[in-house]
């Protein structure tokens, strides 16, 4: 269920709610907004992208999403239930960055 501010299963979830949880149960800290979010991880190609990798919409960001793969990502819209996937701008130029928590590039969340 989408919640403005929420970032947790039992009262719902935002963009930035929802990665925040979703990194946090493989034991990767993230700040509570999708701008920290941008500001915490390291950017890398869109091309590069892997499963747990976030993706970022807008300039200044203002919405997150989760890379799953094939093409596919996972967030939290308003305008969706939490949890449902979505392939909406990662290939049509919509999507500003994507971010990876490993400034090496050699290990990903996922």
């Amino acid at each position: 269920m989408y919640r403005y501010g929420g970032s947790s299963p039992a009262t719902g979830f935002d963009c930035s709610g929802l990665m925040m949880w979703s990194w946090a149960q493989v034991g990767v800290g993230l700040p509570r907004t999708s701008r920290a979010q941008f500001a915490a991880t390291q950017r890398i190609p869109m091309s590069q992208m892997q499963p747990g990798d976030l993706v970022f919409y807008g300039s200044p960001v203002h919405h997150v999403g989760m890379y799953v793969g094939g093409g596919m990502m996972i967030d939290s819209p308003p305008h969706r239930k939490a949890g449902e996937h979505s392939s909406r701008g990662l290939w049509d130029g919509s999507a500003e960055s994507a971010g990876s928590a490993d400034p090496a590039l050699t290990a990903r969340v996922g």
